[in-house]
């Protein structure tokens, strides 16, 4: 019941987010490009991560659900993690269901390249959730050499059962990616980082003051209803757990 709650929490909070900023928007039909797929990935920590986090960090399977859609009013972003989908919620810690979630939102200001920002992002496993809501300005750039950037900026708050709730300071990152050919192959290169800073006092305690989380993956795009890529992912003061953590993800997809 409880993982059901949060969900639909975070989902709520999501739909609130997109509804109240894309206030002016004619229509949520005009859809000029958009993308989906499934994908099941697997997660496989670095051995100097499962020594520092004393063997608290198990390898793990994920599916996911991706997609995404621009408009002539801004674009929207979402993705749903189900990790250990085979496993019980009551397993032993590293091995218990868990669920991750994430919608994010650019709401074109004019016709410039400045957009408002918002992001949702929730955690739920066995005895713990948090929700990190982030509400600010970004900004898209794109070339015709495949390049595409979009930086964002905004307020951090978070909501969460582990004994914080507030404003917790800043975050900054940015989602960005290169598509190219390469002996006659269709290939891409992706990064996301997120960045938090100035954390509350209350929350930097056990976290510290500032965290780093992202990836950055090359995929191998064969067909168009398939892709297969490597990831590297690395945090730092994130995940939960203090220092550096890191961790290689393989993964292929099926393109709607």
């Amino acid at each position: 019941m409880k993982l059901r709650t949060q969900i639909a929490s975070v989902a709520a909070i999501t739909a609130c987010s997109f509804n109240a900023l894309a206030s002016e928007a004619s229509s949520w039909t005009d859809v000029q490009w958009s993308f989906a797929n499934v994908s099941v990935n697997q997660l496989d920590w670095s051995k100097g991560t499962e020594q520092r986090t004393g063997g608290s960090k198990e390898d793990f399977v994920f599916l996911e659900i991706e997609g995404g859609a621009g408009f002539s009013w801004g674009e929207v972003y979402g993705f749903y993690d189900l990790e250990n989908a085979f496993n019980d919620r009551e397993n032993e810690d590293g091995k218990e269901k868990r669920v991750a979630t994430k919608g994010t939102m650019h709401y074109y200001l004019g016709d410039s390249n400045v957009t408002l920002y918002t992001q949702v992002y929730h955690f739920n496993s066995k005895g713990f959730y948090e929700t990190n809501t982030v509400v600010g300005v970004g900004y898209r750039y794109a070339n015709d050499s495949g390049l595409w950037i979009k930086p964002w900026i905004g307020g951090h708050y978070v909501d969460s059962d582990a004994g914080y709730n507030g404003s917790n300071g800043i975050m900054a990152g940015w989602v960005g990616g290169y598509g190219f050919s390469a002996a006659g192959q269709k290939l891409s290169v992706t990064n996301w980082t997120e960045i938090e800073m100035l954390r509350a006092d209350e929350y930097k305690e056990g976290n510290g003051n500032t965290g780093v989380n992202g990836a950055v993956a090359l995929w191998w795009h064969p067909i168009t209803q398939v892709s297969a890529g490597v990831q590297y992912r690395y945090a730092n003061n994130k995940l939960g757990l203090a220092g550096n953590n890191n961790a290689m993800i393989y993964t292929v997809k099926y393109n709607f």
